[in-house]
């Protein structure tokens, strides 16, 4: 009899080892339902971008104003008797390079040796 309980509870040590740290018990379950819930978000905004897209076909297809404002954004094009202004953001301006000053300044500058 107490060699069968002995068993009995090298069994459940076992079965309990392959539950909670083998790679196929709790651990695994849960990576893959982590998974599941990330592909599900991912499917959702794919989903989303799709109706747009159909949406931006739809216009396309339908109407001129989707197409005119395509080739006004993408190919600049100005209809007649419209005027194009550029606005530049000083931000994307390469930065200006420092004038280079004379050479008789710096050497009236530069500390005279002793």
């Amino acid at each position: 009899m107490r060699v069968f309980a002995i068993c009995l509870l090298a069994a459940l040590v076992l079965l309990q080892y392959r539950l909670w740290v083998s790679d196929e018990g709790v651990r695994e379950v849960l990576q893959l339902r982590s998974a599941v819930e990330a592909q599900r978000d991912e499917n959702a905004g794919l989903v989303e971008r799709n109706g747009q897209l159909k949406a931006e076909v739809a216009d396309l297809k339908g109407g001129l104003t989707a197409l005119e404002e395509r080739a006004r954004h993408d190919l600049g094009m100005v209809a007649p008797g419209e005027t194009f202004y550029q606005v530049v953001n000083p931000e994307d301006l390469p930065p200006a390079k420092p004038a280079a000053a004379p050479a008789t300044r710096q050497a009236a500058a530069a500390p005279a040796a002793p």
